[in-house]
């Protein structure tokens, strides 16, 4: 027989291998932790705020140029003016409604919405003496209606 020898296993291959791989899926997974992360944060985020604050201008202009419309309204006539509002915000489009809002329907506002965002703008100036209905998007160009007898 034979005598048996063995030499110790040097292990410190595998040791190192296993060590890359695993900071390499750590690293991995935190990239992708990441990549959500910025997203929401540095890119949704300021453009939620870019929508509301544009759906906010966006829908006092409009109320500008209803109550203007209405100020230079004739007592027994119509007049119609047309108006361009920008086609869309922040890469998305949006949608403006006009109407009666409260319990008792006696106040009036502007709501513009999209890419869930809403912003709510008061009709200042007519109050409830003068109703105002009605709604658009931002495609082409929009009218403004004032018949004395009403839709």
């Amino acid at each position: 027989m034979r005598p048996c020898i063995t030499e110790p296993v040097n292990e410190e291959g595998v040791t190192r291998l296993m060590e890359y791989v695993i900071v390499s899926g750590m690293l991995l997974l935190l990239m992708v932790v990441m990549i959500f992360t910025v997203n929401a944060v540095f890119m949704e985020g300021p453009a939620n705020n870019l929508r509301y604050h544009a759906f906010i201008d966006i829908g006092n202009g409009v109320s500008t140029r209803i109550v203007d419309l209405y100020v230079i309204a004739p007592g027994n006539g119509t007049i119609e003016t047309k108006f361009d509002i920008p086609d869309d915000v922040a890469g998305a489009d949006y949608f403006v409604d006009v109407g009666m809002t409260g319990p008792s329907r006696a106040s009036q506002e502007i709501q513009v919405q999209g890419g869930g965002i809403q912003s709510k703008i008061a009709i200042a100036g007519i109050g409830a003496t003068k109703g105002v209905t009605g709604n658009t998007t931002g495609a082409g160009w929009n009218m403004i209606q004032y018949d004395y007898r009403g839709f």
